[in-house]
């Protein structure tokens, strides 16, 4: 359903925002995501580049949040790495479906939906989960 771009990117910003304070080097992350880390690498420079993630240099530098947890959604991750894709015209260039068919029609509304339960969700909501399996925890240090 989404890329392995998008998840790579949610795994590191959930890692990030289990201790938002606390800057991460791209190598722990990596490690702790079990990202590797030249596509990490690429995922954390996007986003940089959409003002999600800030990168410090030097000592007690890394990777922090620049937006707090709990203002942070899956879907905002999600479209600043690989956007989901809505059917807004008939993907085989129809020129007789001026709206989309019963098949694209649906499709979209799939989307939709994902759209809006991927809006409703923070980063804060997976950090705080009552589930016992912790994200992305098991070598977290």
């Amino acid at each position: 359903m989404i890329s392995k771009t998008a998840e790579y990117a949610l795994r590191s910003v959930v890692c990030l925002g289990g201790q938002p304070d606390r800057p991460r080097s791209a190598d722990t992350l990596s490690k702790q995501t079990q990202v590797p880390r030249r596509y990490l690498a690429r995922v954390l420079q996007d986003l940089c580049a959409a003002g999600l993630v800030r990168s410090r240099p030097g000592p007690g530098g890394g990777y922090e949040l620049v937006i707090a947890p709990d203002k942070l959604t899956i879907l905002e991750i999600i479209n600043t790495v690989a956007p989901i894709e809505r059917i807004d015209q008939c993907p085989l260039g129809l020129k007789t479906h001026t709206e989309l068919c019963p098949l694209h029609a649906e499709l979209d509304r799939a989307y939709a939906a994902t759209e809006r339960a991927f809006a409703s969700v923070t980063i804060q909501d997976l950090v705080d989960s009552t589930n016992p399996i912790i994200p992305l925890c098991e070598n977290a240090t």
